[in-house]
């Protein structure tokens, strides 16, 4: 299994994250969660870290916060082995806490963060565990939301500044009703990525810290030695599925069994984890909506029909395809997008 690329400088901004090891609980009751937070103000004054935002969900966390030094990793070590000895010891456990090494998402600046608080934030929202945000304790939205008590380890200055409204905690509750229809922007295209950006900032991370030969077992640093055209690659995977790729991207209207081709050659891009949905939604001449509906749909077509799911994990596992996965040898294509998740 291929490592995640940890890019590390003073002054980074990261959307960090970790889930329960197997889907299980991370915390078992409110005591968990207050120490927690407890260990987060640790966290922010011995490995001099900005916190900006946080949620605590059943089985994950989310974090948003900026680095004095550069320092991640250690800092996530020490506080995912503090938590771990302390869930274990409290709730007689053994073993592993999380599933594997935390995620981080490097984040360009002050303006992406604020989006990802939006995201963040509405995280209790979509479990169903709330009808109203301020009905959820554990997380920074009553803060921000309406200037509610918060920890001195809480940083909140920076994401309310983004607002020139005389009421900023007003203006930031509107501003996250408004985020309910970014959730797949932000975060469906970040799901196999690590960068939140401008092209530009894609473009200094990679002049600053690419290594001259990508590491095998490095995904991202592979795919960032060579933008890939997702059109190309598309072509492709229908040249090998015995598809016409060029009926897909003209006809706006596909019968049902031409439109269970396409949407196998929109998964498997889409599997690829190189692409944005927005990406892939212009190589089919789609709504970006249209790709999350497809990819869902796909899935469950597999799990009912195991024919489907052979033919796909075949198409998938192709040695050419696979090869052009690993060496990223398409052609270069400048991207325009107002921002890239690679």
């Amino acid at each position: 299994m291929g490592r995640q690329w940890r890019i590390e400088f003073e002054g980074a901004f990261y959307h960090v994250l970790s889930r329960g090891n197997d889907g299980k609980p991370t915390f078992s009751d409110d005591t968990d969660r207050i120490d927690f937070l407890s260990l987060l103000g640790d966290l922010c004054e011995r490995f001099e870290i900005d916190m900006f935002a946080y949620v605590l969900m059943q089985n994950h966390y989310h974090l948003l916060l900026k680095t004095r030094r550069a320092n991640l990793s250690r800092a996530m070590q020490w506080f995912g082995t503090s938590y771990t000895r302390h869930y274990n010891n409290k709730n007689s456990c053994r073993g592993h806490l999380f599933q594997g090494r935390y995620k981080s998402i490097l984040v360009e600046n002050d303006a992406y963060l604020t989006r990802l608080s939006y995201y963040i934030h509405r995280n209790p929202l979509r479990a169903g565990l709330v009808k109203r945000l301020i009905q959820y304790r554990w997380s920074s939205y009553p803060v921000y939301g309406y200037g509610k008590d918060h920890p001195k380890w809480l940083q909140t200055k920076l994401i309310l500044s983004q607002s020139n409204a005389k009421d900023c905690h007003l203006a930031y509750r509107r501003k996250v009703e408004r985020y309910a229809d970014e959730k797949g922007r932000i975060w469906e295209d970040m799901i196999h990525g690590f960068i939140y950006g401008s092209q530009e900032f894609v473009d200094w991370l990679k002049a600053m810290f690419l290594p001259a030969e990508p590491e095998i077992d490095i995904s991202q640093q592979r795919r960032l030695h060579k933008d890939v055209d997702p059109s190309e690659m598309a072509d492709h995977i229908a040249r090998i599925a015995g598809s016409d790729i060029d009926y897909f991207k003209k006809t706006e209207r596909i019968s049902s069994s031409r439109r269970l081709e396409r949407d196998q050659i929109l998964y498997i891009l889409w599997q690829t984890g190189m692409f944005t949905n927005q990406q892939i939604a212009d190589v089919f001449k789609l709504s970006f909506s249209m790709v999350s509906l497809a990819v869902h749909v796909f899935k469950k077509k597999m799990k009912e029909n195991p024919d489907l799911k052979k033919k796909t994990d075949r198409l998938i596992t192709h040695d050419s395809l696979r090869l052009r996965r690993m060496d990223t040898g398409f052609s270069t294509k400048k991207r325009g997008d107002d921002f890239i998740i690679v």
